[in-house]
Formats: C-alpha cells, structure tokens, sequence
C-alpha cells in the first residue's frame, strides 16, 4: 500500500515542480484553500499554540496571522517538491546568504561545527547551501514512516550534496568523523519539543516554561564542535535571505545549557517580529510546566 501511495503521487509531485513560478503560487493558493479552508489541517493545534504564546494580541490579530501561517506553510513544503527540477542558478537567486565568510573561516581553521536552525522561514532551502560552505553537510532528520517518501524526500534535500542521517546514526557518524579527519557541519533544528526520555533541561520559550533539546549542546561539548547558528528571513514570497550568527567557538568554555538558551532566543526573536513564519502546527508546547 505504501508503495502504490508513492507511486500514484510522484508523478503529481514532478508535474508540481516543473510549473513555471507564477503558476506554481497560483496552486500553492489553491493547497492553502484545501488545508486550510476545507480540511482545516492542524487549526486546534495551531490556536491553540497561538492563544499559549501570543497572549497579548487579539483574536483578530492572531487569526490574521494563522491565515499567513497557513499560506507560508504551503509555500514551504511545495518549494521543496520544486527543489526536484530547480536549476542551481535559480536555487542561488532565490536564496541568499549575507555572511558566508563567517562560515568559511571556520573552514579555514580546520574546525567542525553544528548549526542550529529552526522551523522558521525556509528550512528546507537551507540545504541548498552546503556546496558554499567548504565542509562535509550532515544533516540529522526524522525518518519518514513511509520509506518510498523518506527516500524521495532524503533524494530532494542530498540534492546539494548534504548527506541526510537518522537521529539514531548522528553520535557514530560524528566520532566516525573526527577518527577519520573529515571536516563536517552538523544541521539541526533544535526548537522543537523533545522526547520525554529526553529531558535535560528547560526554559522559558515564547513565554512558557518548556521541555528543550540539548543534544547540539552536548554534541557540540562532547566532540569540540564549534556553535553556529543560521536565521533566514523570508524577504518576499519565493525568496529567502539566510545570516549565520556565531553562539559558541568554544563550547566547553560556556555552563551547561547556556548555549541552548542563547540559540532559544534568538529563535524567540524571529517568532516574534514575523510571527507567520513559525511552524505552528506543531505541538511545541505539549510538556509545558506549569
């Protein structure tokens, strides 16, 4: 079954992908009418969220910004589908990094690192950036329960030589690096909701007391990884602008958690100023401490 789903809908997802820009939105508009209008994918969750965490703006505000969410979310998820066809030239149009020097010294310096991202923005392009970047790209993701997507969608995102790994494999992969020399970056998004097993530490995140993951953290102090975190900004629809911002060169120097607090907030900073940006469908704040 889960085969016959993958390949009644690849077709449909190429087709998707070699539309030209204009008529591509025009169906993204048509998806948000679905998700959002008819099927209402996720509207509890994602009022609820809002009503947790935006507390001081008003039902209309707050809707507002759920109909901005909706439209962005599709957006996203469907430039990915269009990473399948999309030239490089146009990926690098469309996508652009302000500070990359700041990366490439590290590169220079011969010293590894982990970047923290977010869901926030364009998530999924970031990828895209890896050949610029002077490192081996590892990108630590969640396996897909069905594995004919996981391995279209592993195929989309290693499309600029980012090698994708399971959560499970970062640690050997890791030590496996650093035995054999290899100079990596390590992508994870680390803003949502850990597992309970999981718990370390928590903070206040857009105001509520939370669960948070510390992995990048420890990761980052266990194999003497440099800190660096990436916050893309969507400059209008289609385009994307990505700033890297250095938290820690030196990770053992700072306490225990210091690094995922200072990542925590600057998420938080974005949240706030554009607030449809933010993958609200997700249950970031199940575990909240009361």
């Amino acid at each position: 079954m889960q085969f016959l789903v993958y390949i009644l809908a690849y077709p449909l997802l190429w087709l998707i992908s070699i539309l030209p820009f204009p008529i591509f939105y025009l169906f993204s508009d048509f998806v948000y009418f679905l998700i959002y209008r008819v099927i209402g994918y996720r509207k509890k969750v994602v009022r609820e969220n809002l009503a947790l965490t935006l507390p001081h703006l008003s039902d209309p505000e707050r809707k507002e910004i759920e109909k901005k969410f909706y439209k962005h979310m599709c957006d996203m998820f469907l430039e990915m589908v269009k990473t399948m066809s999309m030239s490089p030239e146009e990926m690098e149009r469309r996508f652009h990094v302000t500070n990359i020097d700041l990366v490439l010294d590290y590169a220079k310096k011969g010293k590894s690192v982990i970047l923290v991202a977010s869901h926030y923005a364009s998530y999924e392009w970031l990828l895209t950036i890896n050949p610029k970047l002077g490192f081996q790209g590892v990108a630590v993701y969640k396996k897909l329960a069905n594995p004919y997507f996981d391995k279209l969608v592993r195929k989309i995102r290693s499309k600029y030589n980012t090698e994708m790994i399971e959560t499970r494999k970062a640690i050997p992969t890791m030590a496996q690096n650093q035995r054999n020399g290899v100079l990596s970056m390590y992508g994870l998004a680390s803003d949502q909701s850990p597992k309970l097993d999981r718990i370390f530490h928590s903070m206040k995140f857009l105001g509520v007391e939370v669960p948070v993951h510390t992995g990048a953290e420890m990761l980052a102090k266990k194999y003497d990884l440099a800190v660096i975190m990436v916050k893309v900004e969507k400059v209008k629809r289609g385009f994307y602008e990505a700033t890297f911002l250095s938290l820690a060169d030196n990770p053992k120097d700072f306490e225990d958690f210091e690094i995922t607090e200072m990542y925590l907030k600057e998420v938080e900073k974005q949240i706030l100023a554009k607030p449809e940006f933010y993958l609200w469908t997700h249950k970031r704040w199940k575990h909240k401490i009361n």
